[in-house]
């Protein structure tokens, strides 16, 4: 009795009884190789005039905010709520027969919604941020899934690019994710939320360029320039266009 009210405890405070403890029951390893970020400092050189229009999948499911999935009336999953988290409006997103969930936990999941197996979690969040139990977590900027991977970010201070087959990290790099970012076939445009703009190596998730951004809001990408509220940005290069 005792030990089951210890872990109940845990879960409700959002905080792990090791670090390295994740919320949702699976087999994890840690997200960094390192907490640092390594700026190249160098210019993009394939990156596209336009981006190509995006394809609207038909996703059925919902999400509540306890990080319940819904197919209409019928319960797909369940995890844990939440009593930290921000407000928002979490949507799944769907590929193939799979659905794919970013919780207010950070994690993200990907689940057969008509068997409800869940396939994989993986957490999406910085290991330190699990001790205190008062870290909020969410992945609230919506899922991209492109060819054979899964790009995500939360606001446990963690941007990554998932394996979507194995739910394996290709990698992740310590930046929290709270609006929209943009992916291309080579680089993901990210706007985090210490208010700089990174842009990211799809490859191996190096940062090209780093800067200072007025607004955290979902940037626009057109004739190789993103434009951020007000800022213009050379995507190329990631100078400010007065």
């Amino acid at each position: 009795m005792r030990k089951n009210a210890i872990m109940l405890a845990c879960l409700a405070l959002l905080a792990a009884c090791s670090e390295h403890d994740p919320i949702l029951p699976g087999t994890r390893t840690d997200i960094f190789k390192s907490e640092n970020v390594t700026i190249l400092n160098e210019e993009i050189s394939d990156l596209p005039e336009n981006l190509p229009e995006k394809e609207v999948v038909n996703c059925p499911y919902t999400q509540d905010s306890s990080n319940v999935i819904w197919d209409g009336e019928r319960k797909i999953f369940s995890g844990f709520p939440t009593s930290n988290s921000v407000k928002s409006n979490q949507n799944p997103v769907c590929s193939g027969k799979y659905v794919y969930a970013g919780l207010t936990t950070g994690e993200l999941v990907k689940i057969n919604p008509k068997t409800k197996n869940i396939s994989w979690v993986a957490d999406i969040y910085r290991a330190s941020n699990m001790t205190g139990g008062a870290s909020i977590l969410d992945i609230i900027a919506p899922v991209v899934i492109q060819g054979d991977f899964v790009y995500v970010g939360g606001l446990g201070d963690a941007f990554c690019k998932i394996n979507a087959s194995s739910g394996k990290k290709n990698w992740c790099i310590p930046i929290g994710v709270a609006v929209p970012f943009i992916t291309t076939d080579s680089v993901s445009f990210v706007v985090a939320t210490d208010n700089n703009i990174y842009a990211v190596r799809n490859s191996d998730g190096a940062i090209y360029w780093r800067t200072k951004i007025e607004k955290q809001t979902e940037p626009v990408y057109k004739d190789k320039i993103l434009t951020i509220g007000k800022q213009k940005i050379n995507a190329q290069t990631g100078d400010v266009i007065k």
